[in-house]
């Protein structure tokens, strides 16, 4: 997938009917199904239920199976109920007969109220200072680990530029918080609040997990760990466009037992918050 486009013919699912929908895989680079992938197609078969112009507020799932890349995804949906100023949905994803992931969101009508929000962070350099994936890879490639390289070099309709760029050469342990600024390919002007919905949530499930790592990257890294989301939540706060640079802050208040727990507000460059998330991963040590 090289732009927004290409992202969006696999997250906007085939109707098989009013309640099931399917969809298939694309890899970013591990050899199961990607978390953000499956999210964003259930949240596209929760919207296809709407029928009243309510906005999704916010959704919570867990992730039970590895997806297998190479079958379709089926995504049954429950109307759970429709009140007088929130819908709530059910969707379960299925590969054959085996459950690999279930999601509730909740849809709220468009209502005046109250507002506030936290600042976005204001000491962190702008992406035009910073490398992306795909400039890390140019300059510095001869040095990265193989499988580290192999995974920065996929190509994909996201850019991603962290504020933290740390030497895998030099491993030591990190402050337990992530800042990335990202930024999507192609055009995404006339996308409705639904489907930027979708695609922020695709966004939301990469480098979360990275924020429970740091406090152990003198030791630990992706190739002596084995990595995997568990859950997975995110609530919607304001409309937004994808037309500029967009900052997911993260940061990890615990790991523990093999499980590390993230959480993280994302922020226009202007500094209107839009979205938070929170998302605990397993951690687990491999036996060497």
């Amino acid at each position: 997938m090289k732009t927004v486009d290409d992202l969006l013919n696999v997250l906007i699912l085939e109707e098989l009917n009013e309640h099931q929908f399917n969809g298939v895989s694309k890899s970013i680079g591990s050899p199961n199904v990607f978390g953000g992938q499956v999210l964003s197609q259930a949240l596209n078969a929760a919207y296809r239920t709407i029928r009243n112009k309510r906005i999704l507020h916010s959704m919570h799932a867990y992730f039970l199976e590895a997806g297998d890349l190479e079958l379709p995804i089926t995504f049954d949906v429950g109307i759970i109920r429709d009140g007088g100023s929130f819908s709530t949905r059910r969707v379960t994803a299925k590969q054959g007969e085996t459950t690999i992931f279930i999601l509730a969101a909740s849809f709220h009508r468009v209502e005046e109220g109250h507002s506030h929000q936290v600042s976005m962070p204001t000491d962190l350099k702008q992406p035009e200072e910073l490398l992306s994936w795909t400039d890390v890879v140019n300059q510095y490639g001869a040095f990265l680990p193989e499988a580290m390289k192999t995974f920065l070099s996929i190509e994909r309709p996201i850019d991603f530029k962290p504020v933290q760029l740390p030497n895998p050469m030099d491993r030591k342990d990190l402050p337990p918080k992530e800042d990335v600024w990202f930024r999507l390919k192609g055009d995404a002007s006339k996308l409705d609040l639904a489907t930027k919905q979708q695609v922020l949530t695709y966004i939301s499930d990469y480098n979360i997990l990275s924020a429970a790592m740091n406090p152990h990257a003198s030791r630990a890294h992706f190739g002596n760990t084995q990595m995997a989301s568990l859950d997975h939540s995110m609530w919607y706060y304001r409309d937004f466009d994808f037309n500029d640079w967009m900052l997911f802050s993260m940061d990890s208040p615990s790991t523990y037992g093999a499980r590390g727990f993230a959480r993280g507000n994302i922020f226009t460059r202007d500094g209107k918050l839009i979205a938070s998330v929170a998302q605990e991963g397993l951690m687990r040590p491999k036996s060497v």
